[in-house]
């Protein structure tokens, strides 16, 4: 398996994108050799997120400047969502760049696939949830706090399927994540966010996501 990511040779904007994708497109085939094994359990997302953290530390392939978060900093509009893989189509493994301004937060969400997200820059709070309900009735879920995990750099973080967690950045700075996901989120159309205070179930998709935009 090949691990190496290509060093930083020039400065113009048209190196940088072509070494940025060919950084990606190795470390993607790297992942979905992980990603085969099985059967697929924590210890395989382990060694995707490690994966993940080798393309993370090339910091200047993956910078604000290339990957600006939104001018508002307030709502759903508080941050932008990059695909990095966009050639890949709806086929297997998403890699995103998340470019998150402070404040930002999600209500507690699943996935319906593996994810993991590695920061190249910037601080997320993640709360992780366990269900205290016993699952039967599909409008509601019954949520309490787990633990909570800060992703920054050296700090990440992976979610089997059914996991749950909800998103919180802080500190003074946007971040710069890598979310990285089984298959591409807006083809995960049966996620689920539950409202902590009433319980209620909502289609994650159809009321909390907006569009992703290419990377160069």
């Amino acid at each position: 398996m090949t691990t190496a990511t290509p060093t930083l040779s020039s400065s113009s904007s048209a190196d940088v994108a072509a070494q940025r994708r060919a950084a990606v497109d190795q470390a993607l085939n790297d992942v979905r050799a992980i990603a085969a094994t099985q059967p697929f359990d924590r210890a395989v997302l382990a060694r995707i997120t490690a994966r993940l953290e080798q393309l993370a530390s090339h910091t200047a392939l993956f910078t604000r400047a290339d990957f600006p978060p939104p001018a508002i900093t307030e709502g759903v509009g508080a941050s932008t969502r990059y695909r990095l893989n966009p050639g890949d189509g709806d086929d297997g493994v998403a890699l995103y760049l998340n470019s998150i301004n402070p404040g930002k937060t999600s209500i507690p969400h699943n996935h319906t696939t593996w994810a993991t997200i590695v920061a190249v820059e910037g601080q997320e709070e993640n709360r992780v949830y366990r269900r205290t309900d016993d699952g039967s009735d599909p409008a509601v879920a019954r949520l309490e706090l787990d633990r909570e995990v800060t992703v920054q750099p050296g700090t990440s973080i992976g979610f089997l399927a059914d996991d749950l967690h909800s998103i919180h950045v802080i500190g003074e700075q946007p971040t710069l994540h890598f979310h990285l996901y089984g298959r591409p989120l807006e083809t995960l159309s049966q996620r689920i966010g539950v409202n902590l205070a009433t319980g209620a179930v909502v289609n994650y998709n159809a009321t909390q996501m907006k569009p992703s935009q290419v990377a160069a």
